[in-house]
């Protein structure tokens, strides 16, 4: 079996040994992404709407850089440090996703890296 591995500097490098994305025949399979600003490298500072904009933006740039988009995606997974957040999450996913949705799971966590809120990791098909 071979694979590509993706890489884009229009999301945030890996801090640990994984790649953001790694692509078998027509899946591509995303690495967590939490609200790291790109360019700076540190946790976006604004209120949780922001974060999860961010979030959604750095899976964006991962699954651009794979020659897809957000729409390919066939599973999303949400992590939170507070679920009171998970309206929060339904509402802003339905901006960067139209019917029929990709299978999700929203799954609470005591923490996760870097001190962040959110992350989120994805699996997406395209046909290349």
């Amino acid at each position: 079996m071979s694979f590509d591995i993706i890489n884009t500097p229009n999301a945030p490098q890996a801090i640990g040994i994984y790649s953001q994305a790694v692509k078998v025949n027509k899946t591509v399979y995303l690495s967590g992404q939490i609200p790291l600003v790109p360019e700076t490298m540190t946790l976006h500072t604004g209120d949780m709407r922001a974060q999860i904009h961010q979030v959604f933006q750095n899976l964006r740039a991962v699954a651009n850089a794979a020659g897809s988009d957000l729409a390919d995606i066939v599973k999303l997974n949400i992590f939170l440090t507070d679920l009171t957040h998970f309206a929060l999450i339904n509402e802003i996913m339905a901006e960067y996703f139209q019917p029929p949705y990709p299978a999700r799971a929203a799954v609470g966590v005591a923490a996760l890296p870097k001190g962040a809120a959110v992350e989120m990791d994805a699996i997406l098909v395209k046909s290349f």
